[in-house]
C-alpha cells in the first residue's frame, strides 16, 4: 500500500512539475540557417506567448502536459509544433514567404484582419518589417508599396508627407487605411494626410495591402482596396535598439527604443522615441518632426490579454504646390515659389503642421478552444492646419515671396491696422485650422460552429467632432488684420442688401505659431478667429458578419454589413446673427436686414443608411494550384464634405449613396522555388463624387463632379523565384483599363469656396488620371555572404493621365522607368560577436531619371506651342524626385 501511495505521489509531483515546466527551442531561417530574432511563439488556443531572442532561442512556460506551439515570423510561413513533455524541442526551421503577415499580430487578433485569417484567397501583398526598415529612408511609408501590382505613388515633390497613393486607379479616399484594424481615413472626406502618420515608418511591424474587395472585418466599403498597418505591441523579451539615418539635403533622423519584456506577473512595457529634420528635396521644403510610441501590456492568465498603446508624430513641413512645366524649365526642377527671405532669414507662406495622437486599448479574450472575442477602444485628437496668405501678396522677379517688400508695404498701413479690403494694401500669413476629436469602439466575436464552419460577428461605432477656423500666424509688422465675411440668409443665399452687400468683420490681433506641438496645446479665442468658423458632428454605427466554410480543398465565405451615418454642421460666422438682423451691430455695413431673416447657424441633420455584401469561394486543386472567385456589392454613403454644398449648411440635393459592384477571379501557383499569382478584376462605380485641385493665376481652384460613373478593369501578375538559397527574384505586371462613363454635374470653386462655374459635362470614355494604368517591375536580392547583401528594384510606368477628375479628353503623360538599389552590411559586435551593427545604404532613382510624376491640367499642345516631351509647357504638375540617397546604422541589444 505504501508503494502504491508513493507511486501516486510521484505521479502527481511529476504532473505538477510539468504543469509549471518550460519548453525551449531555437527558431531558424530556412534560407540561411541563421537565427530568427523576434519570432513569435504562442501556445495554440491561448494568449500565452513569447518571442525568440537575438540568437533565435526562446523559453515558454506551459501549463498543460500536451499541446501545440505556433511559431511565426513576418515574411515566413508559420509552423505548428506539437509537444508532450517539458524540455527542448530543438530547432524550428521557418521557410520564407513574403506574403505572410499574421505572425506579427500579438494583440487584436480578431480586429486586425489579415488575408491569412481567411482561407479564400484575395489579391494581396505584404511588406515585412525588414523591408520597411531597410528601404524607406526619408520617404513616406506609402513608398514601401510601390513594388506591388496596381499601386501608384506620386506627389512627394509637394513636401515631407505629401505623397498620394492610388490602388487600381482609385484615389486614397476610396481605399480603406487601417491602423491595427481601426479605420484612420478622415471622416469628413476620406482622405489621408501622410504627414500626420510619419511615425508609421518607425512603429510598423508590417504592412498588408489587399487590393479590391479585401477581407476586412468591418462595415466599411473599400473600393480600391484595404491597407492594414500593423504596429509593434508590447514585446515579450527585454531589449532595445537604436538607429540613425542621414540622407541627401541635410536629412537626419535618430531613433531609440526599449522593451522591458513581460514580467512573471504578466506586465510589459515598450517605448520608442525619434526625431527627424531635413531641408527637403525641393527648395523651401524644410520639415521637422518627432515620433513617440508607448505600449503597455498585461496578461493576467492564458485567457485574457490587454494592451494599451499611444503614439503620435507631431511635425511641420513646408509645402510646394504644382506649377507650370515652363516655370520648372526656367528656374530648375527643384523650384518652389512659396518661400522667401526677410533680413536674410528664411520664411515660407505654405506650412503644414499637425499633431494627431492615437490611443487604443485592446482586449483579447479566449472564451474557449472554439470561441474568442477581440475588442479595441480607440481615440485620436487632431490639432493643426496649413498656412497661406491673406491680402496683397508681392513676389520677386523669380516668383518667390518678396517679404522685404511686404514688410515695407505693411509699415505704410495707417496705425498698423491692415484689412483684407479697401485702398491700403496689406498682407498676413494665416493658418487654416482643422481640429478634431474622434472616439470609437470595435469588437469581433469568432466561433467555430463545426470543424469546417466558422462564424464572425462584430460592430464598429465611431463619433467625430471637427472644428475649422482661421487665425493669424504672422502679421508681418501689422498690429491687427481685419477680414470680411459675406453673410448668408437662412436659405444659404448671399445677402445683397445695400450697395455693398452685408458683411461681418473679424479682427486678429494675436498670432499663433504653426507648430504641431503648440497646436495641440494652444487655445484659440473666438475673437481671434477670422475668415470662417464652423464645426461638425459625424457619428457612425456598423454591424458586420462573416460565415466561412473550409476543408482541405474547398472554401467559401459570405460577408455582410449594414451601417448608418449621422451628420450635422454648425456655422458661427457666415450666417447673420441677431444683432445684424436688428441692424444694431457695428460689424455690419450699416444696412439693416429685413424682418424675418433669422440666424441659420445649425444645418439640417442628415442620416444615410448603407450596406455591403461579399461572397466568394476557392478551390485548391493540389498543393501547387489554387483558384478563387469573389464578388461584392457596396451601397456606400457619401462623405460629409459632399453632403453640404460649398462648405455651407445647404444640403447638396445631388449627393446620393454610391453604388459599387466588383468581380474578381484569380489563380495561384506555388512550388519550392517559384510562386506566382494572376488576378482579374472589374469594378463598376456609380453615383460617385470626384474632386481635384489646380492652381490658376496663382489661386487654388477645386473641381468637383457629382454623379460620376467609373469602370475599372484589369489584370495583375506577381511572382517570386528563389533559384538558390541566397538569391531571389520578384516581379509584377499590372494592365488596367480605367474610364469614366456617361455625364455628370461639374462644379468649380476657388480657395475661399466661391462657386466659379456649375454645369453638366459629358465624360463618357474619358480616361481616369492620377495613376499609371500600365506598370511593371523586376527586383532581386543576393546575399553574397552572411555579412553582405545587395538588392535592386526596377519599375516601369505608362498610360498615366492627368489628375483632373472626370474629363472627356484626358492628357497622357510620357512613360518612364526608375531603378532603386541598396546594400546591407552586418558587423558582429561584442565579446561573443552575437550582437550586430547593421549598416544599410539606398540609392533611389539611380540614373537620375527626369520624369513627370503628376499633372493637374489638360492643356493639349497645338501648332507653335513650346513642348516638353510632347507636353505643352503651360501644363501644371510635379516632376518626380531625382537621385536621392540615405544611409542607416542600426544596433539592437
Amino acid at each position: 500500500m505504501r508503494k502504491m501511495y508513493f507511486a501516486i505521489a510521484v505521479f502527481f509531483i511529476t504532473v505538477t512539475a510539468f504543469s509549471q515546466g518550460n519548453i525551449t527551442g531555437t527558431v531558424l531561417d530556412g534560407d540561411s540557417n541563421s537565427p530568427l530574432p523576434g519570432a513569435t511563439v504562442m501556445v495554440k488556443g491561448t494568449t500565452n506567448g513569447t518571442s525568440s531572442d537575438f540568437d533565435g532561442n526562446f523559453t515558454i512556460n506551459v501549463s498543460s502536459a500536451t499541446g501545440t506551439l505556433v511559431v511565426s515570423y513576418i515574411g515566413f510561413n508559420s509552423k505548428q509544433i506539437a509537444f508532450s513533455s517539458a524540455g527542448s524541442i530543438g530547432s524550428i526551421v521557418l521557410e520564407p514567404n513574403a506574403e505572410e503577415l499574421e505572425g506579427v499580430v500579438v494583440v487584436g487578433r480578431g480586429i486586425i484582419d489579415l488575408a491569412s485569417d481567411r482561407q479564400t484567397p484575395i489579391a494581396v501583398s505584404s511588406i515585412p518589417v525588414e523591408i520597411i526598415q531597410e528601404k524607406i529612408g526619408t520617404q513616406d511609408i506609402t513608398m514601401t508599396m510601390v513594388n506591388t501590382p496596381s499601386v501608384y505613388v506620386s506627389g512627394q515633390a509637394g513636401g515631407y508627407g505629401d505623397s498620394d497613393i492610388r490602388v487600381r486607379g482609385f484615389e486614397q479616399d476610396n481605399t480603406a487605411f487601417l491602423l491595427n484594424g481601426q479605420p484612420i481615413n478622415g471622416m469628413e472626406d476620406g482622405k489621408m494626410y501622410w504627414s500626420n502618420w510619419s511615425g508609421l515608418n518607425d512603429i510598423s511591424s508590417g504592412v498588408q495591402i489587399q487590393r479590391g474587395l479585401g477581407s476586412s472585418k468591418l462595415a466599411i466599403s473599400s473600393v480600391g482596396g484595404t491597407v492594414n498597418f500593423v504596429t509593434k505591441a508590447t514585446e515579450m523579451n527585454a531589449g532595445g535598439f537604436a538607429y540613425a539615418t542621414v540622407a541627401n539635403d541635410n536629412y537626419i533622423k535618430t531613433t531609440a527604443g526599449y522593451n522591458t519584456g513581460v514580467s512573471e506577473k504578466g506586465w510589459g512595457l515598450s517605448v520608442m522615441l525619434s526625431h527627424w529634420q531635413g531641408d527637403g528635396y525641393n527648395e523651401g521644403n524644410f520639415g521637422e518632426g518627432q515620433t513617440y510610441f508607448i505600449s503597455a501590456g498585461y496578461r493576467p492568465n492564458d485567457n485574457h490579454g490587454f494592451n494599451f498603446l499611444i503614439t503620435g508624430a507631431p511635425q511641420f513641413h513646408d509645402q510646394n504646390f504644382t506649377k507650370s512645366i515652363a516655370d520648372y524649365q526656367q528656374y530648375g526642377l527643384r523650384y518652389n515659389n512659396n518661400w522667401g527671405t526677410y533680413n536674410g532669414q528664411y520664411m515660407t507662406e505654405r506650412r503644414n503642421f499637425y499633431h494627431k495622437p492615437v490611443a487604443n486599448l485592446n482586449w483579447d479574450w479566449t472564451i474557449s478552444d472554439k470561441s474568442n472575442l477581440s475588442t479595441v477602444l480607440y481615440a485620436s485628437w487632431g490639432n493643426g492646419g496649413g498656412t497661406g496668405n491673406l491680402g496683397n501678396r508681392i513676389r520677386t522677379d523669380e516668383g518667390r515671396i518678396d517679404y522685404e517688400a511686404i514688410y515695407t508695404q505693411n509699415a505704410a498701413v495707417t496705425d498698423g491696422a491692415g484689412v483684407n479690403f479697401g485702398s491700403e494694401p496689406a498682407y498676413i500669413t494665416r493658418s487654416s485650422m482643422n481640429l478634431h476629436s474622434w472616439y470609437g469602439l470595435i469588437t469581433n466575436y469568432e466561433t467555430k460552429l463545426t470543424d469546417e464552419l466558422s462564424w464572425n460577428v462584430g460592430f464598429d461605432l465611431r463619433t467625430y467632432y471637427g472644428k475649422h477656423f482661421r487665425v493669424a500666424s504672422n502679421l508681418h509688422g501689422l498690429n491687427s488684420f481685419t477680414d470680411n465675411i459675406r453673410l448668408r440668409d437662412q436659405n444659404n443665399d448671399h445677402q445683397t442688401y445695400g450697395s455693398f452687400g452685408t458683411y461681418k468683420f473679424a479682427t486678429a490681433t494675436e498670432t499663433f505659431r504653426p507648430s504641431g506641438w503648440e497646436a495641440a496645446f494652444d487655445s484659440y479665442p473666438l475673437d481671434q478667429k477670422i475668415g470662417y468658423n464652423n464645426e461638425e458632428r459625424i457619428s457612425y454605427g456598423g454591424l458586420f458578419t462573416q460565415l466561412e466554410y473550409a476543408n482541405d480543398n474547398l472554401s467559401a465565405f459570405f460577408q455582410g454589413s449594414v451601417s448608418n451615418q449621422y451628420h450635422q454642421r454648425f456655422d458661427d460666422y457666415q450666417y447673420a446673427d441677431q444683432s445684424l438682423i436688428d441692424g444694431t451691430s457695428s460689424q455690419s455695413t450699416g444696412v439693416a436686414l429685413p424682418a424675418g431673416i433669422t440666424p441659420g447657424t445649425d444645418s439640417e441633420k442628415v442620416d444615410n443608411f448603407g450596406y455591403n455584401a461579399k461572397a466568394g469561394f476557392s478551390y485548391k486543386a493540389s498543393d501547387a494550384h489554387a483558384f478563387y472567385v469573389n464578388t461584392g456589392y457596396y451601397n456606400r454613403q457619401p462623405y460629409h464634405d459632399n453632403i453640404y454644398l460649398n462648405f455651407t449648411n445647404q444640403v447638396n440635393p445631388l449627393t446620393e449613396n454610391e453604388k459599387i459592384f466588383g468581380l474578381e477571379a484569380g489563380y495561384g501557383f506555388k512550388s519550392s522555388i517559384f510562386s506566382a499569382n494572376v488576378n482579374l478584376y472589374r469594378t463598376s462605380w456609380k453615383d460617385r463624387v470626384v474632386s481635384s485641385s489646380n492652381i490658376v493665376d496663382d489661386v487654388v481652384q477645386f473641381t468637383t463632379n457629382f454623379g460620376t460613373e467609373q469602370l475599372h478593369s484589369g489584370v495583375e501578375l506577381d511572382f517570386k523565384l528563389r533559384p538558390a538559397t541566397d538569391l531571389s527574384f520578384n516581379g509584377f505586371l499590372s494592365v488596367g483599363d480605367w474610364e469614366y462613363k456617361g455625364e455628370a454635374v461639374q462644379q468649380i470653386t476657388d480657395e475661399n469656396r466661391n462657386v466659379i462655374s456649375f454645369e453638366n459635362e459629358d465624360f463618357d470614355g474619358g480616361k481616369v488620371g492620377g495613376a499609371a494604368q500600365l506598370s511593371g517591375g523586376l527586383g532581386f536580392a543576393y546575399k553574397i555572404s552572411q555579412k553582405f547583401s545587395i538588392d535592386s528594384d526596377w519599375r516601369y510606368y505608362d498610360n498615366l493621365y492627368s489628375d483632373v477628375g472626370a474629363v472627356k479628353e484626358n492628357l497622357k503623360l510620357p512613360s518612364f522607368n526608375l531603378l532603386d538599389a541598396g546594400v546591407t552590411f552586418k558587423v558582429p559586435l561584442g565579446v561573443d560577436k552575437l550582437k550586430q551593427l547593421k549598416i544599410r545604404g539606398n540609392i533611389n532613382n539611380v540614373f537620375d531619371t527626369e520624369y513627370l510624376s503628376r499633372l493637374t491640367t489638360t492643356n493639349f499642345a497645338e501648332a507653335g506651342d513650346v513642348t516638353y516631351d510632347g507636353i505643352a509647357v503651360s501644363n501644371q504638375g510635379y516632376f518626380g524626385w531625382g537621385r536621392t540617397w540615405n544611409v542607416t546604422l542600426r544596433y539592437e541589444f
